[in-house]
């Protein structure tokens, strides 16, 4: 007979709750959870540690294989794997009552189970293969979807942060509601989703080529990737309004992350903030000394680091004043009220900022600026202590593309000056903030800095000359003394002479050019010393 529900029937709206079968691996808040199904007179069956656990603290409860008849065995393998959990679980209240009878199984209406701890075994750094594979859990998906598939008449619970939802009801209508059981039935699949995904992507690691299988020389991307999001919000629109947006976090974020950021003022963020949001945070957490960065259509248009945060956000936002109006700023400190005055200068205005935290004082100036108090969005993200993404996503019609986060830490020891003029010893950190900078700026990236601040920018331009064109336009005299950073190889001397001509005192790039001794030989005639990093820095 099918399982599914004739359309002219629904599940009952309130079911009973008067067996449940609790196994936990992550016991957090278990004991306060049965004690409670307990005094609403629930019978309580259970397995292994967690039985162990209740009995210990007084709670009565029936252990599963004495309830079976059947011994737990096999290291606890084979132990819920069981025609009377299983009979109990699936069974259809009204259509399978009979069949139930006959067989001596037992409704069971609330299922408690989440599942061996795998992510954490794998990510131990002493893993290996077998102790992987030992545990992966089989007897806990299976009664997870079991519950779930027949949510009809089974609440499932795979998260202690669901345990007051269903006490709630228990306390309220004596039951469980249908909304409840079916929000819960979409978490237990989600979670054996994730479960069964994060299993694969690690197997999926495994070099199969290898003569013996093992986790050593594991590869760097799965066979198939498997990933989950959870919905945060519905976005106005996206890119432009006839466009759709959802934001989506990972399990795994941060709670210091962007998508996990509180906003203490402003509008409701758009797509287009965001992206910006996370570029700004991401080139500001990248410096250790006080840094901003000023953002604009997913590029700096300024960024600066100093001593104190309001000297950077000061020389931030000069470095390139028309585009700034209306910006994105991010920074890795505290902003205080001294960044906020700043920024409440006569003509300036941004769509938002993100920061670790602001201090209050600066939130009072910040919301009671006229035009901006309930415009500028504040985007709190905490202490920036989570490493930055290790990998980028890409997605492609039909498909997408991933790739290691370009996340290579600035290395000086790797650098060679290529060039007869040596480099100044005060031009050194002055072309570290530069090669910092440029990798953050769309190819084809050109940036030229002073007094390590951003003072001219050229990004995404076909030909490499039309961004050194760009930058020192933008820079205009301030290209005089400056430096300038390439985020790839110059094919051609012309833009040498181009940045020979306004007055560029320093140039790095990565060399690599078939080119690279006209380039070499145009710096030598022009006298600007040039260093070779020999790393490629290309955002597309």
């Amino acid at each position: 007979m099918s399982n599914f529900i004739p359309a002219n029937e629904t599940p009952a709206d309130i079911t009973p709750v008067r067996r449940a079968l609790i196994s936990v691996s992550d016991k957090t808040g278990i004991v306060e959870f049965a004690q409670a199904l307990n005094a609403a007179g629930v019978e309580i069956l259970s397995t292994g540690g967690t039985y162990k656990l209740l009995i210990d603290n007084q709670i009565p409860a029936v252990e599963v294989s004495d309830y079976t008849g059947f011994p737990e065995m096999m290291d606890g393998r084979v132990k819920t794997l069981h025609p009377k959990i299983h009979g109990g679980v699936l069974g259809r209240r009204g259509q399978d009552d009979e069949v139930m009878a006959e067989h001596g199984i037992n409704p069971i209406d609330l299922v408690v189970v989440n599942l061996y701890p795998f992510a954490a075994t794998v990510a131990r750094p002493d893993c290996h293969l077998p102790l992987a594979i030992e545990n992966i859990d089989i007897g806990g998906p299976t009664m997870v979807r079991s519950a779930a598939k027949n949510h009809a008449y089974v609440g499932i619970v795979v998260n202690a942060s669901d345990y007051a939802m269903v006490l709630e009801d228990l306390n309220s209508v004596q039951g469980l509601r249908y909304k409840t059981r079916f929000a819960l039935a979409l978490k237990a699949f989600e979670h054996t989703a994730s479960y069964d995904g994060m299993i694969a992507n690690y197997l999926g690691t495994i070099d199969q080529s290898a003569e013996t299988l093992s986790t050593d020389n594991r590869l760097d991307f799965p066979q198939t990737f498997n990933s989950q999001f959870i919905k945060v919000q519905d976005m106005r629109y996206g890119e432009n309004p006839h466009q759709s947006a959802t934001l989506y976090t990972s399990p795994t974020a941060s709670p210091h992350s962007l998508v996990n950021a509180e906003q203490l003022n402003g509008k409701e963020l758009s797509y287009n903030n965001l992206l910006d949001l996370d570029s700004a945070l991401t080139i500001a957490r990248s410096f250790e000394t006080p840094a901003c960065s000023v953002i604009k259509h997913n590029n700096p248009c300024g960024a600066a680091v100093a001593s104190e945060l309001s000297e950077a956000c000061r020389n931030a936002m000069a470095g390139d004043p028309l585009s700034a109006f209306g910006s994105v700023l991010g920074f890795n400190r505290t902003v205080d009220q001294a960044t906020a005055e700043v920024l409440a200068e006569p003509g300036l205005f941004v769509e938002a900022i993100v920061a670790p935290s602001f201090a209050p004082e600066a939130v009072e100036v910040l919301t009671t600026k006229p035009k901006w108090k309930n415009n500028v969005r504040l985007m709190q993200v905490g202490e920036l202590d989570q490493p930055p993404a290790a990998t980028n996503v890409r997605y492609l019609e039909g498909g997408m593309l991933l790739q290691d986060a370009d996340i290579m830490p600035v290395c000086r020891d790797a650098w060679k000056v290529v060039t007869e003029t040596q480099v100044d010893d005060d031009l050194l950190d002055e072309l570290e903030f530069a090669w910092g900078i440029v990798r953050h700026v769309k190819s084809n990236a050109i940036v030229l800095c002073k007094e390590r601040s951003l003072v001219g920018a050229g990004a995404g331009q076909m030909s490499r000359v039309d961004s050194v064109d760009i930058s020192i336009r933008k820079a205009d005299t301030r290209a005089q003394g400056a430096v300038l950073a390439s985020d790839a190889f110059f094919p051609f001397p012309d833009s040498i002479h181009k940045a020979a001509e306004a007055g560029i005192a320093a140039i790095i790039q990565p060399g690599g050019s078939k080119k690279d001794e006209d380039v070499i030989a145009a710096c030598n005639e022009r006298g600007i010393p040039m260093i070779f990093t020999g790393q490629r820095h290309f955002k597309h």
